[in-house]
């Protein structure tokens, strides 16, 4: 039970949660995001609905079970939004400027109803920016892994994102 008078000021030091500045971007780290998430039945239709997809792959359950994989499979811009999700605030919250573009993207295996999907990032690269000072490009490798290791999807991903004094 606190002791502080009612609507007293508090004197401790408030810590915000944020992502890394440019200079705290470590490339002999590997940022291991967690929780992870175990993706649903429901995630998936959702997902897959509101994106307009209509691949039964996602969809369809007995048809599902008559192709090679015999399921329906978690929707691939699912799997890839929810890795990158994942690294938002360890990485990038509140110190991004902006998310440059994608420059591979790979699904070497599927994602099944029922699966944990967990999310690691190494830094590629990085430099500072020879147009926007103040702010420098990261090259981030994100990979997801389910719950036995095995890798689901990996992305390389620039972003630009502001430098600690500028901030």
């Amino acid at each position: 039970m606190s002791t502080d008078t009612p609507n007293a000021p508090d004197e401790r030091t408030p810590v915000e949660q944020r992502g890394l500045f440019f200079e705290e971007f470590d490339s002999s780290a590997r940022y291991l995001h967690r929780p992870g998430r175990t993706v649903t039945e429901a995630d998936n239709v959702f997902f897959t609905t509101l994106t307009m997809n209509s691949q039964a792959l996602h969809l369809d359950r007995a048809w599902s079970e008559r192709q090679e994989f015999g399921q329906r499979l978690v929707n691939s811009m699912f799997t890839l939004s929810t890795m990158v999700g994942a690294s938002v605030a360890q990485l990038t919250q509140g110190t991004i400027v902006a998310n440059l573009g994608f420059d591979s993207v790979v699904f070497p295996h599927p994602l099944y109803h029922g699966d944990t999907l967990y999310s690691e990032t190494v830094v590629l690269n990085k430099r500072l920016s020879a147009s926007r000072p103040g702010q420098g490009i990261v090259t981030l490798e994100h990979t997801g892994r389910n719950q036995d290791g095995i890798v689901v999807a990996t992305a390389v991903r620039s972003v630009l994102v502001k430098c600690r004094d500028t901030a």
